[in-house]
């Protein structure tokens, strides 16, 4: 277990570049999870009102007997609630749900073509002005997207959550993140289950005495990418957060970064939603 796992900054956000996905874990196994992954160290939970599942994380996070302080949490709002009273009844709900009076990170999952973003953005500033959360950013935007938030938002945005891993060229929205001064958080960091197997990624792993998933994790983590793996796995957990003790070479890197080179997109299309792996 690392001693503290590290951080990315935006705005005085401290994200710890490993995180818990929770998208799809349910009820005990839930439960357990996010118990089991503080415990081993992580300080970092990925939940959102749309994966049904706030109520367990916060059970976890209960169960672990970790200190609330020390834990960093993200929750979403969906793209058909996003016209402000809707946000904001929502956005109770979900503090309900996880017994916090705020969370650390407040996103807009999705955007809504039908609902203006100075709507959306409003509504998400206003959250944070009313101390529902200490920091607001948004997931799944495209270059255009960002651009446009940051015309109409009134709080930084602090981070932009988009599926990365090794099979995907997302430079282009990376460096619009970059160039806003957001902070970037992948989910689908091992390619729901790609990146085991692939012979790049083995290879490098083989070298390292670490598995073509840990690879994939170490390339994010070095690119300066947060990454919340999806599992409920013990022995998965505890992999993930083992990547601090190697790394890549620079040659490395170059041979990752091709694999996602016949696959350049901007971004996920913004109204076909994924899910975290």
């Amino acid at each position: 277990m690392p001693a503290a796992i590290p951080v990315v900054e935006a705005h005085g956000a401290r994200i710890p570049v490993i995180g818990l996905g929770t998208m799809t874990l349910k009820e005990n196994i839930c439960v357990q999870a996010v118990s089991d992954a503080l415990r081993l160290g992580y300080t970092h939970l990925d939940t959102a009102a749309f994966y049904g599942n706030e109520r367990e994380v916060g059970e976890g996070l209960r169960a672990s007997g970790v200190k609330r302080e020390g834990v960093f949490i993200c929750t979403k709002v969906r793209q058909n609630d996003l016209m402000p009273d809707d946000f904001a009844r929502v956005v109770d709900q979900s503090l309900e749900n996880l017994k916090l009076p705020f969370v650390e990170l407040l996103l807009i999952h999705w955007n809504n073509k039908d609902i203006p973003l100075k709507l959306s953005v409003g509504a998400l500033c206003k959250a944070k002005r009313d101390g529902k959360t200490k920091h607001i950013g948004v997931a799944n935007f495209t270059t255009a997207m960002l651009d446009e938030a940051m015309t109409v938002t009134s709080e930084p945005l602090v981070n932009n959550q988009i599926e990365v891993h090794p099979f995907i060229d997302q430079s282009k929205v990376i460096a619009a993140c970059k160039k806003h001064g957001l902070t970037v958080t992948a989910y689908c960091p091992i390619a729901r289950g790609k990146a085991p197997g692939n012979d790049v990624l083995e290879r490098i792993g083989k070298a390292h005495g670490k598995s073509s998933a840990q690879v994939s994790l170490r390339y994010l983590v070095q690119l300066g990418i947060a990454a919340i793996p999806r599992t409920a796995t013990p022995a998965h957990l505890k992999a993930n957060i083992e990547i601090f003790d190697f790394k890549l070479a620079d040659a490395e890197m170059a041979d990752i970064k091709k694999l996602g080179a016949a696959n350049m997109r901007v971004v996920n299309p913004p109204h076909a939603p994924v899910w975290d792996s």
